[in-house]
C-alpha cells in the first residue's frame, strides 16, 4: 500500500508541479516532499489551512484508506491544490478500479495508462515486469475472432496474452524471456503461429512485430513500431508473412530524407532500361515473392504456381535489365532498396 501512495504522489508532482507530503493518520511520513510543522492534526475532515504551521492539511482517501496530505503554505492557492489532489485520488481509483486485463493492456498500448496505474494493475493481475513485444496479427481472409481462437490454443499461455483490436486485427503480447526451447527467436515464434493459423482454419495472416522492450510500461513503444510495420507493409505491397520493425528500419531512414535526395539516389541506381522492369508489375511481384521466399526458387515456384523455368526466365530478364542477379544476397538487397525508393518518390 505504501508503494501505491508513493507512486500516486510522484505522479501528481510530476504532472502538476505541486509538491506535497503524505502521512498516515498517526503522523508517520510515507511519501512526497516533507513539510515542517509543529502539530499534526489527529482528526481531520476536509481541508484545513494552518497559519501557525504555514501549512495546509487535507484528508486524502486513497484505495479505501485515509491519509493526511500536507502542502507548504496556508493561502488560498494551497487550499485549492489540496482540494484538487484529494479529488484526483478519489477519481483515479474509482475510474480504474474495474478495468479488465484486456482493458488494462489496451490502455498501456495506447499510452493512456500512467506509471502509477500500470504498477497498480500489474499487482492486481499478478503481471511480472519483464521484456516483451507486441504482435499485430491481421486476418487477410477471415476474422480476428477466428484467429484469436487459434492463438489462444497455440500462442496464449502464461507468457502471452491475446485480444481483439478490431474486426480484422488482434494483438498478441509476448513476454520474450520465456520464449525458449523450440523457438530461438520471437520471429520464429510468430512464423510458427502464422503457420498454425493457416493449418487450423485456412486463414492467411500478416504479423507485424514491434521491437522487444524491457518493461510492461514500454509496450506502447513496441505497439507503435508494430503499427508502423503494418502501415508501411500496405504501402510497400507486402502481402502476408511475418515482418518486424527492424526489417522496416531502412524504409524509416529513407523517409527522413528529402524527396530530391531520394530521386538523386534513384537516378544513380537506374537507367531507362532498368526503369522498365520496375514499372512492370508482373516482374516486380515475381521478384518480391522470390525475396520473401528467401531466394528459394522451388519455394517461389510452388507459392505463386509458376513453372520453375518461367521463374528462371523472369529472374534472368531482371538481371539483364538491371545488372542485378537477385539470386545473390547483395544484389537482392540492392533490388529491395530500389523498390523502396521507387515507391517513396511516387
Amino acid at each position: 500500500m505504501d508503494s501505491d501512495i508513493k507512486a500516486f504522489s510522484e505522479e501528481i508532482t510530476e504532472n502538476t508541479g505541486i509538491k506535497f507530503a503524505v502521512y498516515d493518520t498517526s503522523g508517520v511520513f510515507l511519501a512526497g516532499h516533507a513539510v515542517p510543522f509543529d502539530k499534526f492534526p489527529t482528526e481531520l475532515d476536509g481541508v484545513v489551512s494552518s497559519v501557525k504551521n504555514n501549512a495546509t492539511f487535507f484528508r486524502l482517501r486513497f484505495r479505501s484508506k485515509n491519509y493526511t496530505g500536507v502542502i507548504a503554505g496556508s493561502g488560498k492557492v494551497e487550499k485549492n491544490y489540496a482540494y484538487l489532489i484529494a479529488g484526483l485520488a478519489e477519481k483515479d481509483y474509482s475510474k480504474n478500479l474495474s478495468l479488465s486485463r484486456e482493458e488494462f493492456f489496451k490502455a498501456v498500448l495506447f499510452g493512456e495508462a500512467s506509471y502509477y496505474q500500470i504498477n497498480k494493475f500489474m499487482r492486481k493481475f499478478s503481471i511480472t515486469d519483464r521484456p516483451g513485444c507486441v504482435m499485430i496479427v491481421t486476418a487477410l481472409n477471415g476474422k480476428a475472432e477466428d484467429v484469436i481462437n487459434v492463438l489462444a490454443n497455440y500462442g496464449a499461455d502464461s507468457s502471452a496474452f491475446v485480444f481483439e483490436l478490431d474486426e480484422e486485427q488482434c494483438v498478441l503480447l509476448k513476454f520474450c524471456d520465456e520464449v525458449n526451447g523450440e523457438y530461438s527467436s520471437v520471429t520464429e515464434y510468430a512464423e510458427f503461429l502464422s503457420q498454425s493459423v493457416y493449418e487450423e482454419i485456412g486463414v492467411t495472416v500478416f504479423i507485424a512485430l514491434g521491437g522487444t522492450v524491457g518493461t510492461v510500461s514500454d509496450l506502447a513503444t513496441s505497439f507503435s513500431q508494430a503499427s508502423y510495420v503494418r502501415k508501411m507493409s500496405k504501402f510497400l505491397g507486402a502481402q502476408s508473412g511475418v515482418h518486424s520493425f527492424k526489417e522496416y528500419m531502412l524504409v524509416r531512414m529513407l523517409e527522413d530524407l528529402p524527396k530530391y535526395k531520394l530521386n538523386e539516389y534513384l537516378g544513380l541506381l537506374l537507367d531507362d532500361k532498368a526503369r522498365e522492369v520496375f514499372n512492370d508489375a508482373e516482374m516486380i511481384d515475381t521478384a518480391e515473392e522470390f525475396l520473401e521466399a528467401n531466394l528459394n526458387v522451388s519455394e517461389t515456384s510452388r507459392k505463386i504456381y509458376l513453372h520453375r523455368n518461367t521463374l528462371m526466365y523472369r529472374l534472368d530478364k531482371i538481371e539483364k535489365a538491371t545488372g542485378l542477379n537477385i539470386r545473390k544476397f547483395s544484389d537482392a538487397l540492392t533490388f529491395r532498396l530500389i523498390t523502396y525508393l521507387c515507391k517513396l518518390v511516387r
